[in-house]
């Protein structure tokens, strides 16, 4: 090998050859020093896992739980403390992202969890807080997850929140309203919060530690009046009806007339069994870990039992002790980021580099081949996708099974066969999971009916899975990487999607990451893969909305604000993974050359340190409007993609094709 290249094999004096001595011995450089700092991080069982972070409402749930179940870690939940009071904003609330304005239901539960920690009404920190709280409308306008939390210590009215009785799982899946109509995270928190509503459980705080400071005058009674709740719904609309009927089964829950109650519990706490099994905890994220540890608790599960002791020890798992705080990750990601890792490393390391194989085996290793939830309303498929975390049995998901995939197609192992086994059975069941208008959600097809969005405890925003142009572009791209074009029927339904769905400038709402600027990155990737002709009018539109995004410094960014304001799309402060998003979507459409590309390069190269970049905001989305994410490795994984891109934009191949042997199309199998 020349001393001059490493596994790169582009020499910078190839490169000045080339005409481009301006930043091509750092792209060497550079590129060579991420791909080390990658392999630094993998895990010796193979995996890669980086952080994920979000906002500081996740320590204060922690604090909730610590102390609902009477025993609280008096140093543990100082650390939480420690590290909700760093993230509070320079105004006196809390904030879903860095950069973003108060919100109410975090700010709500950070007060509350420093009160619960110890920390003193009169404390300047909880007095600017409650200012905050009482201008954003106070403990009433926060949403149903947040006051429901609230009535665990007596600080909200169970009769005030919406009624959520568990005679909701006696509801047959062919009944136009179900628990598998919602999405799929919205079923594993709402089940066992039906458990913990029916008990309606009360636990006593600490003396002294009240939230009427953030009760506005009048407030904290439920009007039976349904204007006050409903003050723009016509008299007759499904809205009005369904509110009256949550009025109506709320007043029913107060006189205790449940007959059907006992059969109900015990459906809801069978559901809740099935579906730990084979899991990190509920759905492995957070929010169902804690609603389903304080539904086991209410159900006399014995607390040192191994249920129980299981299920809150993957949740403290989530918890990182660093320095003096503890901080809490919404769940972990470890197939998503081998995933991403491998597919990006193997054009550099070869198919058959031993730390890839070892990537690709463990990828292997986490098949899911036993049905999920999926399987209500895609009965006939057979399962073989992945999930996001380590375990997840219930709950495979299209967009981490096409990036497993992705990746599956540039490694190369010893045993072949099983390889190709699991390929075409995972792309078996990707493609049963498309839906209906053409493109693919994340966790369930065709989980679209938007009435379910008017239910009264919908209000955290997340009640459906849609279609979503950024899964649908990964699925399309895993398609031309197995060797099929746009004359594929799945693919040609997938293209019109995209077209229907693309905004009248050019770009793509992104669903799973922020925002416009991602979802027209995959789309165009997609699109180029399946070998759409990227000089149609609509791919050479939504180049130009990437190139009109650009800032002065070369790079691109978007802050999570455009979710509440498409004006704002494509606007904000340069990050490392949303200028390489933005190069990925103009190479897709065959741009190499511009001057757009040359500056966003050129900013990548300049702010690599020690083999890595670092981005300060969160660029990942859990929930548009309601929760964000930091993937701490983003900002590491994409720019080595868009370098990687970049250099060997003149190689003979497509970046998006796989190896030769892993070419689905034409060998028989289904789909």
């Amino acid at each position: 090998m020349n001393p001059d290249t490493g596994p790169l094999g582009l020499t910078a004096a190839r490169l000045e050859r080339r005409g481009e001595a301006s930043h091509s011995g750092d792209l060497v450089v550079r590129l060579q020093q991420g791909v080390d700092s990658l392999l630094r991080l993998q895990a010796p069982e193979g995996y890669w896992v980086g952080e994920l972070e979000a906002d500081s409402s996740l320590e204060a749930d922690a604090i909730f739980l610590d102390h609902y179940l009477g025993t609280p870690d008096s140093e543990r939940v100082r650390k939480l403390a420690n590290c909700i009071r760093e993230q509070q904003t320079a105004t006196g609330g809390w904030s879903l992202y860095p950069g973003g304005p108060p919100n109410i239901n975090a700010t709500i539960k950070c007060y509350f969890g420093l009160r619960l920690a110890g920390v003193p009404e009169s404390d300047p920190a909880l007095l600017q807080a409650q200012h905050v709280a009482l201008q954003l409308g106070g403990i009433e306008a926060a949403n149903s997850f947040v006051r429901m939390s609230l009535c665990l210590f007596g600080q909200y009215d169970w009769k005030s929140v919406p009624a959520l009785p568990p005679e909701l799982m006696l509801l047959p899946s062919f009944a136009y309203i179900n628990i598998y109509e919602v999405s799929s995270w919205s079923r594993t928190i709402l089940v066992p919060l039906s458990i913990i509503y029916a008990f309606q459980p009360r636990r006593k705080p600490p003396a002294g530690v009240s939230l009427r400071p953030l009760l506005l005058p009048g407030s904290g009674r439920r009007s039976t009046r349904f204007t006050r709740f409903l003050p723009d719904a016509p008299l007759y609309s499904w809205k009005t009806l369904i509110h009256a009927a949550d009025r109506t089964l709320s007043v029913l829950e107060q006189k205790r007339w449940t007959p059907l109650r006992k059969r109900a519990l015990q459906r809801a706490e069978q559901w809740l069994l099935e579906h730990l099994e084979g899991s990190d905890g509920l759905g492995a994220i957070f929010p169902a870990m804690m609603n389903s540890l304080i539904a086991l608790d209410c159900l006399g599960y014995d607390r040192q039992g191994p249920l129980f002791r299981r299920e809150l020890n993957e949740f403290w798992r989530l918890a990182i002790e660093e320095n003096d705080t503890v901080r809490m990750q919404p769940c972990l990601s470890p197939v998503w980021d081998t995933a991403l890792a491998l597919f990006i490393a193997a054009p550099t390391l070869g198919p058959e580099h031993p730390d890839l194989r070892r990537a690709a085996e463990w990828l292997l290793s986490k098949q899911i081949l036993r049905p999920g939830d999926w399987v209500v309303k895609n009965p006939g498929a057979r399962p073989g996708g992945w999930c996001f975390e380590f375990a997840n049995a219930p709950y495979a998901d299209v967009d981490d099974t096409a990036m497993v995939l992705l990746a599956l197609s540039r490694a190369r192992l010893p045993e072949a066969t099983r390889q190709r086994l699991a390929i075409s059975r995972g792309l078996e069941w990707v493609l049963s999971m498309q839906n209906s208008d053409g493109g693919w959600a994340s966790f369930d097809k065709d989980n679209n009916k938007t009435l379910l969005c008017e239910v009264p405890y919908a209000d955290h925003n997340a009640m459906l899975d849609p279609s979503a142009a950024d899964i649908t572009g990964r699925v399309l791209e895993t398609l031309g990487a197995l060797g099929y074009d746009a004359q594929f029927l799945p693919a040609l339904r997938a293209i019109q999607f995209l077209r229907q769905q693309q905004e009248s400038d050019g770009c793509w709402y992104g669903r799973w990451g922020v925002n416009y600027i991602y979802g027209t990155c995959f789309a165009l990737r997609g699109l180029a893969s399946i070998g759409v002709d990227m000089r149609e009018g609509f791919c050479l539109r939504a180049a130009e909305w990437i190139r009109s995004c650009q800032n002065a410094d070369g790079g691109w960014g978007e802050s999570c604000d455009s979710y509440d304001n498409a004006d704002l799309r494509g606007m904000g402060p340069s990050t490392a993974a949303q200028t390489a998003w933005a190069l990925l979507g103009l190479f897709a459409t065959g741009d190499f050359a511009s001057e757009s590309v040359t500056h966003g390069i050129r900013y990548l190269l300049e702010r690599q340190q020690n083999g890595t970049w670092e981005d300060q905001f969160f660029t990942g989305t859990g929930f548009p409007r309601v929760f964000y994410l930091k993937y701490h490795l983003y900002s590491l994984y994409f720019p080595l993609l868009a370098l990687t891109e970049y250099r060997n934009r003149s190689a003979l191949s497509s970046p998006y094709q796989g190896l030769a042997e892993w070419r689905m199309a034409g060998r028989g199998e289904k789909g």
